[in-house]
C-alpha cells in the first residue's frame, strides 16, 4: 500500500534514508523490510524549541514496489515560420516562461534581450565587482535570465492564486534544478546553478523553433490606426510581422518607462520599498535561530523573516540570503544599488538581508512633475546620493548596525562580503529622513525579537532600492492586454504584476495562455 505519513525527526535522522525508513516502519508497526521506499511530499524546519527538528510528510510504499516521483508532463511543440509569432521583450523569468508556454501551444516565441548570454555576461559581472565598472546593458539586472539569474534562486511565493506553482517548480527540475525544490518549504536553487538551468531553457526554445536575439535593445514602439503595435524598433533594426508583443523588461529598465511615457502610454505610480542591506556573521543568525552555540552540520544555515510596524508602516526583511554575499546591482554609472544572493550550498560566512520601508505616493510629492515616474525619480535620487557618499567606483556607504541605530559614526567597519568595498558614512546623510528613522526603530525591535541581532558585528550597507517596480503598466484584468495598445501585454515585475522568480514566471505563463486564446478565437472568427 501507499500512505502519506508525517514524521518529526532530528536533522541527522532526516538526512539518512535508512533511518527515515525505520521511522516509517515504526509509525505503521511493520517490519523495516516492508518499507520499499518513500518520496518526500513536504519538508520544513521547526526551530521554535530545542532540539531543532524537521517536519516531513512522506509518501511511503509499504509491501509494494517503490515507484519514484512521476515526471511532470511537458509537451513542447516544434514551430516554424508558418506559425504565429510573438515578440517577447526581455529574457528574464517572465519572458522565458512565457516562451515555453507559447511553445506548448504551437506559437513561435522570439525573445529580444538587451543584454548578453549567460557566459558573456559573467565577464561584465567580474568587471563590476573588481573594478566598479557598470555596463548599462550587461549587469546583475540585464542579460540572459534577467535579474533572476543572479538573484539567489529563491522560489518561495505567496502568489498561489496567480498560477500553478507546482508546474513552475517542475519546469525548473525539468531543466536541471534539484528535485528537493519540489518539497522544501522555502525552495532555493542557488546562483551558481541558475546559469546552467537558464541555458538549458534557451536551448529547448531554440530546438523547438523559437529564437533569441541578444544585445537587441528596445528603442521604440510604433502603432497603427487600429491601436496595435505594428513595429518594434531596436538597436539591431526594426521588427514587424508579429501577432503580439509581451513586454517583460523587468523593474530596472528605466529607459523603457521613459519611452512609454514619451509616447503617452498609460502608466501609474506603484508603491515599492527602499532601504538598506544588513549583513551579520552567519554564526550569529544560526545561534539566534537554532538556539545553539554551533549549528548542527545537518541543518542549513539559518535564515529569518522579520517585520515591524513603525508609526503605521511595516518595515520588513526582504530577500534574506543565508550564507550569501552582497552584490552591486547598479545598472547605470553614477548610482549605487546593492542586492544579495547565495550559492546552492549557502556556505559563505555571512548572512545578509534587505531591510526596507514602503514608499507611498505622499513620499514622492517632490517629484510629482514626473507624473507616473515620480517613484522612479525618487528611487534614482537616493541611488545617486549613495554613489556620491561612497566616493565612486561602487564603494558603498556603510555603518555598523548599533552605530546606525544610535546615530554614532563608525570609526571602523567589520569585514564584509561586498567586493567593491565599503566606506564608513553616517547613513542619515544618504537615506531619506523617514526611511532612516523607521529603520532605526525597526532595528531596535528586531534586537528584542532575535537574540544577538542588534550588534556592531553587523554592518548596514546602502542602498537596497530595487525591491520591485516603482511603476505599474495597466492591463485589462481579463484579457491582460494594455488598454491603449491592443496587442501589447505588460508582464512580470517590470509591469508591476510580480515580485520574484516564481510569480514572474507564473505571470509570463498567464499572459502567454491569454495570447494563445486570443489567437485561437481570431482563427475561428
Amino acid at each position: 500500500m501507499q500512505k502519506k505519513i508525517s514524521l518529526q525527526l532530528r536533522p541527522s535522522e532526516a538526512a539518512d534514508p535508512a533511518t527515515v525508513k525505520r521511522f516509517i516502519a515504526q509509525s505503521e508497526a511493520v517490519r523495516n523490510s516492508a518499507v520499499s521506499g518513500y518520496t518526500i511530499v513536504q519538508q520544513s524546519i521547526d526551530a521554535r524549541r530545542r532540539p531543532v527538528t524537521l517536519h516531513m510528510t512522506v509518501q511511503a510504499f509499504i509491501d509494494e514496489p517503490f515507484i519514484p516521483r512521476s515526471v511532470y508532463p511537458f509537451h513542447f511543440r516544434e514551430v516554424g515560420p508558418g506559425d504565429p509569432e510573438v515578440l517577447i521583450i526581455g529574457g528574464g523569468p517572465a519572458g522565458l516562461f512565457a516562451a515555453l508556454q507559447l511553445l506548448e501551444r504551437g506559437i513561435r516565441p522570439v525573445i529580444l534581450e538587451r543584454g548578453k548570454d549567460v557566459r558573456a555576461r559573467r565577464r561584465d559581472l567580474a568587471l563590476l565587482n573588481r573594478e566598479g565598472r557598470v555596463n548599462p546593458e550587461s549587469n546583475y539586472c540585464f542579460g540572459e535570465g534577467g535579474a533572476g539569474t543572479y538573484s539567489d534562486g529563491k522560489l518561495y511565493t505567496r502568489s498561489s492564486k496567480r498560477g500553478d506553482i507546482s508546474r513552475i517548480l517542475n519546469l525548473f527540475v525539468r531543466f536541471g534544478a534539484e528535485e528537493r525544490i519540489l518539497y522544501e518549504s522555502h525552495p532555493h536553487i542557488g546562483t551558481n546553478k541558475l546559469p546552467q538551468i537558464i541555458t538549458a531553457m534557451r536551448e529547448q526554445i531554440i530546438q523547438c523553433g523559437g529564437s533569441f536575439r541578444f544585445e537587441t535593445k528596445l528603442i521604440d514602439l510604433e502603432t497603427g490606426a487600429d491601436g496595435k503595435v505594428t513595429k518594434v524598433r531596436t538597436t539591431a533594426g526594426d521588427i514587424t510581422g508579429f501577432h503580439a508583443v509581451i513586454l517583460a523588461t523587468g523593474h530596472s529598465a528605466r529607459d523603457v518607462f521613459d519611452m512609454l511615457h514619451r509616447n503617452q502610454v498609460a502608466m501609474a505610480f506603484k508603491p515599492f520599498a527602499l532601504g538598506v542591506r544588513v549583513e551579520h556573521p552567519q554564526s550569529i543568525i544560526d545561534s539566534a535561530q537554532y538556539h545553539c552555540l554551533v549549528r548542527d552540520p545537518a541543518l542549513p544555515p539559518a535564515s529569518y523573516n522579520l517585520v515591524q510596524q513603525v508609526e503605521g508602516r511595516g518595515v520588513f526583511s526582504f530577500c534574506m540570503c543565508p550564507g550569501g554575499i552582497i552584490a552591486p546591482a547598479s545598472t547605470s554609472p553614477g548610482e549605487l544599488v546593492v542586492n544579495g544572493w547565495s550559492p546552492s550550498r549557502r556556505n559563505n560566512p555571512y548572512a545578509n538581508s534587505g531591510m526596507v520601508v514602503p514608499v507611498q505616493p505622499q513620499d514622492v510629492i517632490a517629484y510629482q512633475q514626473y507624473g507616473p515616474l515620480a517613484g522612479l525619480q525618487f528611487q534614482k535620487a537616493v541611488e545617486e546620493q549613495a554613489f556620491r557618499a561612497g566616493g565612486g567606483r561602487l564603494v558603498a556607504p556603510a555603518q555598523r548596525l548599533e552605530d546606525f541605530v544610535m546615530n554614532r559614526h563608525s570609526d571602523s567597519l567589520p569585514s564584509c562580503s561586498y567586493l567593491p568595498g565599503i566606506r564608513s558614512v553616517p547613513l542619515r546623510e544618504v537615506l531619506p529622513g523617514y526611511i532612516h528613522h523607521h529603520l532605526q526603530e525597526a532595528f531596535r525591535a528586531f534586537g528584542r525579537k532575535m537574540k544577538g541581532y542588534l550588534t556592531n558585528e553587523a554592518v548596514v550597507v546602502a542602498t537596497e532600492s530595487r525591491t520591485s517596480s516603482p511603476v505599474r503598466i495597466p492591463r485589462d484584468p481579463e484579457r491582460l492586454v494594455h488598454p491603449q495598445l491592443h496587442n501589447l501585454y505588460p508582464c512580470g515585475e517590470g509591469a508591476g504584476y510580480a515580485g520574484g522568480i516564481v510569480s514572474a514566471a507564473m505571470d509570463g505563463e498567464r499572459v502567454a495562455r491569454q495570447i494563445a486564446l486570443q489567437l485561437h478565437q481570431s482563427v475561428r472568427t
